[in-house]
């Protein structure tokens, strides 16, 4: 039942995926970027409404109340990296427009990247490390400015259940440069989404936001130190089978 479950939501994404970005792409010829962002919003609302219809994946989440209320309030989202599943529901479940930090390669995938495009994200070549930042923090700042909440990972890839990646500063190195708090969020996706697999499982999944952590005063290692420690422990308190499993393997 699984695979049947995944096959027919990958169908239900690749059919509903085309039409709707070459309506981006027309609409973005004279709509606002906000209204181009919200559009695109609604095939991810799609996708993942197909998700808790098809597959049985229901997000659960917590900590609300720790996102900034202000209209124009700023903050850097760092969140925890399982799945695709949190690429596409942080976008749904937040009340403001997100602005991911994502290698420009994927804006040649078909249809999808191409929304991608015309969306006001930031897109890096990672090859250029130096110029990446400056275009991270350039944008980031006038992004920020206008509302929009900078959302990162700071283990760069997705990483499997029950695991910790080598978390990076990138994400606190923007949030000093900008005067923005830090919000860490917990993700368990990949108990129902694994990394890289095609079966998807039914089952809930835990997003946890933190408490804003000022970033004023700070050094990028240190705040992002903090970061890890408080992402990594409510992994632990959120899906503490995966990590009994991890640390029994790696015993032996």
């Amino acid at each position: 039942m699984p695979l049947i479950r995944s096959i027919l939501h990958l169908l239900w994404m690749t059919i509903t995926v085309i039409p709707w970005a070459l309506a981006v792409l027309v609409f973005s010829l004279f709509g606002s970027s906000t209204q181009v962002y919200w559009m695109c919003a609604g095939w991810l609302r799609l996708a993942v409404t197909g998700g808790t219809v098809i597959l049985g994946i229901q997000n659960r989440v917590t900590g609300m109340e720790n996102l900034p209320t202000e209209e124009r309030g700023a903050c850097v989202l760092l969140v925890k990296h399982q799945s695709t599943w949190e690429t596409f529901s942080m976008v749904t479940l937040m009340p403001h427009p997100l602005a991911f930090v994502f290698k420009k390669e994927l804006l040649y995938v078909p249809f999808f990247g191409w929304a991608m495009s015309r969306m006001d994200m930031i897109h890096i070549d990672r090859s250029q490390r130096a110029q990446a930042f400056s275009k991270v923090v350039a944008q980031g700042k006038r992004l920020m400015a206008q509302g929009t909440w900078v959302i990162m990972f700071p283990e760069g890839t997705r990483i499997p259940r029950g695991q910790k990646g080598v978390y990076k500063s990138g994400g606190t190195r923007l949030a000093i440069e900008t005067g923005a708090p830090v919000i860490p969020v917990a993700v368990t996706s990949a108990k129902c989404w694994p990394r890289k697999a095609f079966i998807k499982y039914p089952g809930i999944v835990d997003f946890s936001i933190g408490k804003p952590i000022p970033s004023a005063g700070r050094q990028p290692e240190e705040l992002m130190r903090e970061v890890e420690a408080w992402i990594e422990a409510e992994m632990h308190r959120l899906d503490p089978e995966a990590y009994a499993t991890a640390e029994a393997t790696a015993a032996r």
